[in-house]
């Protein structure tokens, strides 16, 4: 899984390095300074906090864990206020502290045990989820590779991508619906992705205060990831058509808002249905365990 974060940090290290900053968001360097620059702070968000998952998740696995302590310590930076900034995206020195962390992870992970697992109960649902969300993601994956779907057959007609009229208040001053670049929408996904493929690898935690709170945790980066989604695809696809003058909610930052509220208590929610399905299964595997006597 986290090769697929090692293709977008590619897509964005050429993306932001092929084109001028003013094309792009937040961003004021160019070239392979600018690529690398953007691309050390994907690895902080949303990328060390996927981390922070796969340690929960392999860490009784792991062969040194005091080196996962570590890793998940330096991974936790990305959390304190300021060190990932949308208004400024440029990479800044404590942007390396995650960064290491994530590096430290991939290592700790390439020297774990490779367990395969098969088909998982529940993985017709995380499709249907994961397929339509790719879908409405297209303009972020387009503009990650700094195109728009502007003459797209379909795609250019069913979304917003490229120039539009600025009418709309309170707008960032580019003319594209979709700026080229990174979009906390394609972090959205990422997330969610992430969350539904690490969630089939709960029942392999077998301390169950550690998978309680790894689930809780997925649960979150699940509801968050959707929430972040929602903001920029309504903003791009609804908001900038003129449809409405109402907006989703920014929820980038955790605040003491009506948005985040929902997100936590539907993180609670799918907390507790993950709990029980997991003690089911549990039941069911310990039932067909016990020894039967004729």
């Amino acid at each position: 899984m986290l090769s697929l974060f090692a293709v977008v940090a590619g897509e964005i290290l050429v993306t932001y390095s092929r084109l001028p900053a003013r094309e792009l968001y937040h961003v004021s360097g160019s070239g392979l300074e600018g690529g690398l620059s953007r691309a050390l702070v994907f690895a902080n968000f949303p990328t060390a906090l996927v981390a922070l998952a796969v340690l929960g998740i392999m860490y009784e696995r792991l062969r040194y864990r005091a080196v996962a302590v570590v890793a998940a310590a330096l991974c936790a930076f990305v959390f304190w206020p300021g060190v990932v900034d949308e208004a400024n995206l440029d990479a800044r020195t404590i942007n390396a502290v995650a960064a290491v962390g994530v590096l430290l992870t991939c290592l700790l992970v390439a020297t774990a045990p490779v367990e395969r697992r098969g088909r998982q109960p529940g993985d017709a649902a995380r499709v249907a989820i994961a397929v339509p969300l790719v879908f409405v993601s297209l303009p972020w994956f387009a503009a990650e590779l700094g195109f728009f779907l502007d003459g797209v057959p379909l795609l250019g007609r069913l979304f917003e991508t490229g120039h539009y009229l600025h009418n709309r208040a309170g707008l960032p001053p580019f003319p594209p619906a979709v700026h080229h670049g990174h979009h906390h929408g394609m972090d959205g996904l990422l997330l969610v992705l992430s969350a539904l493929l690490l969630s089939r690898t709960l029942d392999t935690i077998r301390g169950r205060a550690l998978r309680s709170a790894v689930t809780a945790y997925l649960a979150l980066m699940l509801c968050y990831g959707l929430g972040n989604m929602a903001n920029d695809f309504w903003i791009e696809q609804i908001f900038k058509r003129g449809w409405t003058s109402w907006q989703i909610p920014n929820v980038l930052e955790p605040r003491l808002t009506i948005a985040w509220g929902m997100i936590v208590l539907a993180a609670l929610v799918i907390w507790r249905i993950g709990q029980g399905g997991a003690a089911s299964r549990r039941r069911d595997r310990h039932a067909r365990a016990r020894p039967t006597h004729s």
